[in-house]
């Protein structure tokens, strides 16, 4: 999970720091995230970490830069995905992926299918066992902000991905 997220936020990271240079903290979450990543154990790092990023976030002067900072924010966070099935836990696997298809909209003037190209791009990552790990969550809300509704598309294409090839493998041991 937290790979994935990471891979994401580091594409984004460079939109906040040229809005905010010097401000290390979105850096430093995706550095603790990366550690988790490589084997690091889970550590207070990673939380305190996606704290400042969030709040760096919520500071930062444009759109782009917030969603960039977030998205840091977020893979720290993912670190931390917990049992409990919550529709907010998806935020913590697929924001980032979303807020990257926007701020790739973002600095294409608004255009909607470079988003959507993203979104496949982001599909495509998606390995079996976070598809797998989705799943166990309920479906992502399709909210009224533009992240929202990518990620609830994201989620949703990631879902029935998985129900096609699941399908797919019935009729084939079937035969």
């Amino acid at each position: 999970m937290a790979r994935y997220v990471v891979l994401h936020a580091e594409d984004v990271l460079p939109v906040f720091e040229r809005a905010v240079p010097g401000d290390p903290r979105p850096r430093a979450a995706i550095d603790a995230a990366r550690e988790f990543v490589n084997g690091a154990r889970r550590t207070a790092a990673q939380r305190l970490t996606s704290v400042d990023a969030h709040r760096a976030a919520r500071a930062a002067p444009t759109e782009a830069a917030r969603l960039a900072a977030r998205s840091a924010g977020d893979a720290a966070s993912a670190a931390y995905l917990h049992p409990l099935a919550r529709a907010t836990q998806v935020g913590h696997i697929l924001r980032a992926c979303a807020s990257a298809a926007r701020i790739a909209e973002l600095e294409a003037g608004g255009d909607t299918a470079v988003g959507d190209a993203l979104l496949e791009r982001s599909r495509q990552r998606a390995t079996p066992v976070l598809v797998d790990v989705l799943r166990r969550y309920p479906p992502a809300k399709d909210g009224s902000s533009r992240v929202a509704r990518l990620m609830s598309a994201l989620d949703s294409s990631l879902r029935e991905s998985a129900d096609r090839t699941s399908a797919h493998a019935d009729r084939a041991g079937g035969a």
